[in-house]
């Protein structure tokens, strides 16, 4: 735990240690501006909750998320490093969990400054506020999927560019798995069970249910088990590039 918390405190600190953070921070609450207030239209809905806000949370992971995972690996790998890193007193699974949870902290972290968000609606409005807690929590979990995609994939090249394309394209499908285009076109040939296997690998299917602010055990299940699965899918890359 110990080495786990160092190279944690270590790759927290270097997201800080250059623009690139709060460039990201920055762009992150520009966006999350835009589309709560101008594209999801929360004066104009006369409602007092944040359900603009948070259903384009998908949408700003898709691409924000991987910008920051695709250099978790890629860039140990073209600096070299990642050979010193991986001459420590520590295993390969210890190492990939403390940089995820790095990267994860580093996005709650983006997360929480969008606060000021929250107390507007409620001085506007009487909203839940359950609902607005459990939709955050809910954000939070999506945001550590998209993370473990990105890491893993980072963990098959040296370039930060490539790692950040083939990420987007593969939580995009993990995204329109649950549109209704898709389970259409399964529908028309496929059973039932197959449809809905496809629509739960969705990301919008567990995120939308938990944003109602319900919190489900299964959609729990999903996320810690997506998010397991690729991180043990890291660890089996880095031990096979390792081994080149």
């Amino acid at each position: 735990m110990n080495m786990i918390l160092a190279i944690f405190k270590r790759e927290l600190r270097n997201y800080f240690a250059t623009p690139v953070a709060y460039v990201f921070i920055v762009v992150f609450l520009v966006l999350t501006g835009v589309f709560t207030f101008y594209l999801g239209g929360f004066y104009e809905r006369g409602q007092a909750d944040l359900q603009p806000f948070f259903n384009y949370h998908p949408w700003l992971y898709l691409f924000l998320i991987p910008a920051i995972s695709m250099r978790l690996w890629a860039e140990e790998r073209k600096a070299g490093t990642i050979e010193l890193l991986m001459t420590l007193p520590i295993t390969t699974s210890q190492a990939v969990i403390a940089k995820f949870l790095a990267a994860w902290a580093f996005t709650s972290i983006a997360l929480a400054f969008t606060f000021p968000i929250w107390i507007t609606v409620n001085y506007l409005g009487d909203p839940d506020n359950l609902i607005i807690l459990t939709s955050y929590f809910g954000s939070l979990l999506m945001a550590g999927a998209f993370l473990a995609v990105g890491s893993c994939i980072s963990a098959t090249t040296r370039n930060q560019v490539i790692a950040f394309i083939i990420a987007v394209v593969i939580c995009f499908g993990f995204i329109l798995s649950g549109f209704p285009m898709v389970l259409d076109f399964f529908k028309s040939w496929a059973p039932q069970i197959i449809v809905n296997a496809v629509s739960s690998l969705s990301f919008l299917t567990h995120f939308t249910a938990i944003e109602r602010g319900v919190i489900d055990l299964r959609d729990l299940i999903y996320f810690a088990s997506f998010i397991g699965c690729w991180l043990f899918a890291n660890v089996i890359v880095v031990d096979m590039k390792k081994a080149d």
